[in-house]
């Protein structure tokens, strides 16, 4: 299922080289302020154009089918579309017989007795992130207080980000990269123990982006080398304050008040022009493909912007639901 959330409920739809891609999104609460110029910093973020990226040009104008009146929400679900302008399908006729190496080709033909829609990758295209954006833009607004930020902080295992996304670029290959995400102003008490802990919930929100790998939180695998002595995060303070993080904001699956951190790594993409040996299916061997046409040398520099808003998703979701239970408004206001 393409959906996620209990009281914030999110589902995308589309395809790559269909009309369009976009998300549905329920349990908005009223009143909040919106309208397509609140998604413009964030859909910039996520645009091509920079070294690195897909040269493909969509000008990714939201289209507010529902769900707001008069520069407000409703209640009601928000519906939001992006049409594809800049699809070119001929540039992927070729995976129908010959499925890219790391990619969802070969899994979307059996999943879907071979009808998925394979221009552009169909609806396992990194283009859906687009409409996952969006959901990204409309939760913040329902985190009153909550600042969030997303850098790229290795690719290829180097610090020198732009040399390595250069050389793989020149050599028709791509490189994965590591992606940190912060959220700081996060009340405490967010989450539940095990299989509703926030960890679990934002996890499997972030493994749902396309090409992610790998999520830790603070010290991460990084714990496992250390003792419990210098793993722990002193406490300082009544409301919670520690001296340092490892925990990276979170304790028993619930957030602990402190700054929420989150490391994710994301593979290279699987679609380069490097030529690689795959099965194909036409004559029965296998065959060498090079994939022309337009993509990412690193899916990272625009993918953490999507990371960034799923993890704003789901902690909304957990928001909305602390209101639910009947804990007061962060800062004693109303979101807007």
């Amino acid at each position: 299922m393409n959906a996620i959330g209990t009281l914030f409920r999110v589902q995308l739809f589309g395809e790559s080289h269909g009309p369009a891609v976009g998300v549905v999104v329920d349990g908005i609460p009223a009143g909040l302020s919106l309208g397509p110029a609140d998604f413009e910093p964030d859909l910039e973020r996520r645009r091509a154009g920079a070294p690195g990226t897909t040269p493909r040009a969509e000008p990714d104008i939201p289209e507010l089918l529902s769900g707001v009146y008069q520069g407000r929400t409703t209640g009601t679900p928000l519906c939001a579309i992006f049409r594809n302008a800049d699809a070119r399908p001929a540039d992927y006729d070729r995976f129908s017989d010959m499925p890219r190496p790391g990619h969802a080709d070969l899994v979307s033909r059996i999943r879907y007795s071979g009808y998925a829609d394979p221009r552009g990758s169909g609806h396992f295209s990194g283009r859906l992130t687009l409409a996952l954006v969006a959901a990204g833009v409309v939760a913040k607004k329902a985190l009153p207080g909550v600042s969030f930020g997303a850098r790229v902080i290795e690719a290829d295992g180097r610090v020198d980000i732009d040399a390595a996304i250069a050389e793989a670029a020149a050599d028709g290959d791509s490189v994965g990269a590591v992606v940190e995400l912060r959220a700081s102003g996060l009340r405490a008490g967010l989450g539940e123990p095990f299989f509703g802990a926030l960890e679990s919930l934002a996890a499997a929100a972030l493994f749902a982006v396309p090409g992610v790998r790998g999520v830790e939180f603070g010290d991460g695998f990084a714990a496992a080398r250390m003792r419990g002595s210098e793993h722990n995060d002193p406490i300082v303070a009544p409301d919670g304050a520690m001296s340092k993080n490892g925990s990276g904001g979170v304790n028993g699956g619930i957030s602990n008040g402190n700054e929420l951190v989150v490391r994710v790594a994301m593979k290279p993409a699987s679609t380069i022009a490097k030529p690689q040996r795959t099965w194909n299916f036409a004559t029965g061997a296998m065959d060498e493909l090079s994939a022309p046409g337009r993509h990412d040398a690193c899916i990272a520099l625009r993918g953490a912007v999507a990371l960034e808003a799923a993890l704003a998703v789901v902690l909304a979701d957990l928001e909305l639901q602390a209101l639910a239970r009947g804990a007061s408004l962060p800062n004693g206001g109303i979101p807007s």
